[in-house]
C-alpha cells in the first residue's frame, strides 16, 4: 500500500541524487498515511488525533487517516494485512509479534517495529462495589468484560485469568458496551489500559453514578504475570487514585506507535519520528501530562531495553539526542 507509493515516488524523483536534494531542504514527501488507533472513548484516540496533525505538520503533502480499530492487536494484525501504515500497541504485543509467542503463536511477524514511544500505561481492572468483587479471583462466575477485543488489556487480563484458573463469565464488547452493561448492572466491571497513573474518561462517567472499586494484584499474581508474558512491568498506583482507593499493584506497559520495515521505507520512518518529536506542543496540547516527557531520551531508553525500532526512525531518535 504504502511502499508501493514510495517505490512509485522515488522512480517519478528520477535519481538518488534528487532524494537527497529533498531531504537535504527538510520535506519527506508523503501522501496518504492510515493509522489505526482504538476506541474512540479511550484518551489514546485523543492523543492519536494530535500525532496525526503532528505528522501532517512535519511532512509536506501528507494526509494521516485516523481509524478506530481494537488496539494493540488489532493493529499488529492490521499491519501485517498492509491494512494500515502505523498503529499503536504495547510493548508485550509488539514482542509476541516479532517473536510469534501469545496471540501470534506460530504465526510471528518479525518485521514489525516501534517508530516512537510516547506513554506508559497502566491496567485498570475497576468492578461495582456492590458486586463484592475484591480480588482478581473473586471475579469466578462473575460477568466480566476484559478489554476491547484484540486488544493488549484483552490479552493480558485473559492470560492472567486463565494462569489462575479463574473461571469468569467473559463478555466482550465495545468500551461504551461495557459501560453500559455495568450501568445496567449486567456486569460487575471491565479491564482497560489507562494512561499513566489517571483516570481515564470511561471510569471517570461511571463513577458519576456507579460506585467503583479498583482490583489490584496481590505478589504471586505479580510474579506470574511477569514470569508468564515478556514485556509486563508493574506499578503502583496511589491510594485514593478514585475514592476510598487503597494503593495498588497493577501492570504498566509503553505504548508505542509501530510499522512495519515491510511496509514503510527509511526515510518516511525517519520523517515520522522527526515530525512527532519537532511538534510535540499538539500532543501537549492534548495530554498535557507530556509537558515533563523527553521522548528522544525515553526512545533511546526503550533501544537500550531490547525494542526493535525501524532503521529510518533509530536514526532520527539518535540525532535528536545527540547520539
Amino acid at each position: 500500500m504504502f511502499k508501493r507509493n514510495m517505490i512509485a515516488k522515488r522512480a517519478a524523483l528520477g535519481s538518488a541524487a534528487a532524494l537527497s536534494a529533498t531531504l537535504v531542504a527538510g520535506v519527506v514527501s508523503a501522501k496518504d498515511l492510515t493509522m489505526g488507533t482504538t476506541s474512540p472513548t479511550s484518551s489514546h484516540f485523543t492523543i492519536s488525533v494530535a500525532m496525526s496533525k503532528a505528522i501532517e505538520s512535519g511532512l509536506e503533502d501528507a494526509t494521516v487517516n485516523v481509524i478506530e480499530t481494537g488496539a494493540s492487536v488489532d493493529n499488529v494484525l492490521r499491519l501485517a494485512r498492509d491494512e494500515i501504515d502505523l498503529g499503536l500497541a504495547t510493548t508485550d504485543i509488539l514482542i509476541s509479534a516479532r517473536n510469534g509467542t501469545g496471540k501470534f503463536e506460530g504465526h510471528a511477524i518479525p518485521d514489525t517495529v516501534a517508530l516512537y514511544p510516547y506513554s506508559a500505561s497502566v491496567l485498570l481492572i475497576a468492578v461495582t462495589e456492590d458486586s463484592g468483587v475484591t480480588t482478581l479471583r473473586e471475579l469466578a462466575g462473575k460477568k466480566f468484560n476484559p478489554g476491547i477485543r484484540g486488544s493488549a488489556a484483552e490479552t493480558l487480563t485473559t492470560n492472567v485469568l486463565s494462569m489462575f484458573d479463574v473461571d469468569a463469565n467473559l463478555v466482550h464488547g465495545a468500551v461504551g458496551d461495557a459501560v453500559e452493561g455495568i450501568k445496567n448492572r449486567q456486569l460487575v466491571g471491565y479491564s482497560k489500559y489507562g494512561a499513566a497513573n489517571s483516570v481515564d474518561s470511561t471510569l471517570q462517567e461511571l463513577m458519576t453514578s456507579t460506585k467503583m472499586r479498583l482490583l489490584g494484584f496481590t505478589q504471586e499474581e505479580e510474579t506470574a504475570a511477569k514470569d508468564a508474558m515478556e514485556g509486563v512491568g508493574f506499578t503502583t498506583l496511589p491510594e485514593g487514585l478514585i475514592a476510598d482507593s487503597e494503593a495498588i499493584r497493577v501492570p504498566k506497559l509503553n505504548v508505542f506507535f509501530l510499522t512495519r520495515t515491510g511496509v514503510m521505507d527509511d526515510d518516511t520512518a525517519y520523517g515520522i519520528a522527526r515530525s512527532i518529536h519537532q511538534n510535540m506542543e499538539l500532543l501537549v496540547e492534548a495530554w498535557p501530562q507530556l509537558g515533563d516527557y523527553d521522548i528522544a531520551a525515553d526512545a533511546l531508553a526503550t533501544m537500550d531495553a531490547g525494542i526493535a525500532y525501524h532503521p529510518g526512525a533509530v536514526r532520527y531518535w539518535k540525532e535528536a539526542a545527540g547520539g
